[in-house]
């Protein structure tokens, strides 16, 4: 369970969120600038809220009142990247195992994950010999080898083609069958959160503008652009 409750304003933005997620993947979607990176960053404590509190399963990351304000390794969360951020000096094997290093408790085995994500025949390449969909599912595999508490993808498609989009979704649609590890995903594509999220959070301006089921809240919403204005 992630419990959120935080404020935070730079220059003319302004968030303001109070929420709980429970969902085994949860997503949030918005145009750009309505904050979808920024809160990832402040769950994975990066930035920091200027006043409220992050919970954890209970645990505070976060909590302007308490004083408690933890680095981001000591959050133990997967955070993936548009880019997948691979160490180009180190091959698919050697960023595989950077994630083994960074572990906080029991995860997933390296064989299961390299086998989940189809990565048995790239474990010898440097990431400049794989193509952007071959590196999110390294990036990917990099993230969940740290045995994260919460994995959060920022965006991970956003970057690559359409049939790229297509190969990638069932690895992921895969490991949230496979593993036992919950997801935020941030996208702006309402067709990959279809398919993936049990639940999304609307956000707009830095606001929750409306929650529900995808498939539901997206039909929701076309009807409202569809319907005549007088």
């Amino acid at each position: 369970m992630l419990e959120l409750d935080l404020a935070y304003r730079r220059g003319d933005f302004a968030m303001e969120i109070s929420m709980k997620l429970g969902e085994r993947v949860c997503a949030v979607f918005g145009p750009s600038g309505s904050g979808k990176t920024s809160l990832l960053d402040m769950v994975a404590g990066l930035r920091r809220p200027d006043r409220g509190r992050i919970l954890l399963d209970g645990e505070p990351l976060f909590d302007s009142s308490m004083g408690i304000d933890l680095r981001p390794e000591q959050r133990h969360l997967g955070y993936l990247f548009q880019d997948g951020a691979l160490f180009p000096h180190l091959s698919v094997k050697g960023n595989l195992r950077y994630g083994l290093k960074r572990r906080g408790g029991e995860g997933p085995e390296f064989d299961e994950v390299v086998a989940t994500l189809g990565l048995e025949d790239l474990l010898e390449r440097r990431p400049e010999r794989l193509s952007g969909g071959e590196k999110q599912r390294v990036a990917l595999g990099r993230a969940l080898l740290s045995a994260p508490r919460l994995l959060m993808l920022d965006e991970p498609l956003a970057s690559l083609d359409d049939e790229l989009k297509r190969r990638i979704l069932p690895f992921l649609s895969r490991i949230v069958s496979a593993f036992d590890v919950p997801m935020l995903y941030v996208s702006h594509s309402s067709a990959e959160l279809r398919s993936l999220a049990e639940r999304v959070i609307l956000l707009e301006k830095g606001r929750i503008s409306g929650e529900g089921d995808p498939a539901a809240l997206f039909l929701e919403r076309r009807e409202d652009a569809d319907a005549p204005r007088y």
